[in-house]
């Protein structure tokens, strides 16, 4: 008897969050301490658009309520690592830049988990890898095009 595609489905987000939290939680561990998973990201994102971004658009780029960005952004801004500014035009909205302070210690947590990213890579394998990649991306993409 063939496998139904619900079947093929349920297999496949089971596997996908299983391995999300497994991947949350080596990652976690590997950071520098006192850095928290959601902090990197954000200080990763800002780093790779290289130019401000407003709270609500941080929340939105990654699927969070407002409030739990400006906690997040709060950490960030205690530590140094992030420049929260007013909108000169409207005194309403916030604009968030990565500081050198923030640049560096995204550096050092991008330091820390190399070795572990780079290992379950090796183990896997660069050919399987690039196979897999474009499958992930196009479930990414149909996810986020549903909100």
């Amino acid at each position: 008897m063939a496998e139904k595609i619900e079947d093929i489905a349920i297999a496949l987000f089971s596997e996908l969050l299983i391995a999300d939290q497994l991947a949350r939680s080596r990652l976690a561990r590997a950071l520098p301490k006192g850095m928290e998973l959601s902090q990197f990201s954000v200080l990763n994102h800002l780093a790779g658009v290289g130019e401000e971004r407003t709270p609500a658009q941080l929340a939105k780029a990654f699927h969070v309520t407002r409030g739990a960005m400006t906690n997040t952004l709060s950490k960030l801004e205690w530590a140094g690592h992030v420049h929260i500014r007013p909108d000169w035009d409207d005194a309403r909205r916030k604009f968030v830049a990565i500081s050198p302070a923030g640049r560096a210690a995204r550096d050092a947590a991008v330091q820390a988990i190399t070795p572990v990213i780079a290992d379950v890579a090796q183990t896997i394998g660069a050919d399987r890898l690039r196979t897999v990649l474009p499958v992930l991306r196009e479930l990414r993409t149909r996810l986020d095009s549903e909100d």
